[in-house]
């Protein structure tokens, strides 16, 4: 079993990667991790190549990304909420999934076959929304092909306590990876 995580969190030892750990210490199989704030990845620029062709036109990080994409089984979006959304290098990062989009509508090519399992992993405080987060991870996972997602697991009190203290985030993490090791 193959696990591709998109990490949208700037903070290497925050709120997100310890749950992520959490995730980590309970998932069976292999795992990649798609750290946005560090990947070489630039964002789309509608430049049109996927709409005559199939790929992408930049050859950067995110070409073992389509790689891992197309070969996992499972999917999650783990982030921090900025403004009730998830943050700007995660959305440049998943703006490249144009072309998935491009290929079904422009070229009637379904990229990705395989179908798989996807969730949605948020942290966050302040007085937004995690529901416009969520919304938005999850039509990012449908076009990814993950025909069966989880329920959202979110911790939206972190300016009064750590995400790995809050034991029903936590459980909700272990239960994803339940959900993901399940064949």
């Amino acid at each position: 079993m193959k696990t591709l995580i998109f990490n949208g969190s700037p903070r290497l030892k925050g709120d997100t990667q310890s749950l992520i750990k959490v995730l980590l210490e309970n998932l069976e199989g292999e795992h990649k991790i798609v750290n946005a704030y560090y990947e070489h990845i630039a964002p789309c620029i509608d430049c049109r190549y996927c709409v005559r062709c199939k790929g992408c036109a930049f050859k950067d990080g995110m070409q073992k990304v389509y790689d891992y994409i197309e070969e996992c089984d499972n999917i999650i979006i783990a982030s921090p909420i900025y403004y009730s959304q998830l943050t700007g290098p995660l959305m440049s990062v998943a703006s490249r999934l144009q072309v998935y989009y491009c290929a079904e509508k422009y070229r009637k090519d379904k990229m990705i076959t395989k179908e798989k399992k996807g969730a949605v992993l948020l942290v966050g405080g302040g007085n937004g929304n995690p529901e416009r987060a969520f919304e938005t991870a999850t039509t990012l996972l449908s076009q990814m092909n993950c025909t069966d997602i989880h329920d959202l697991v979110c911790c939206h009190n972190t300016d009064n306590v750590q995400a790995i203290n809050d034991a029903s985030t936590v459980e909700g993490v272990k239960k994803i990876a339940e959900y993901f090791n399940k064949r």
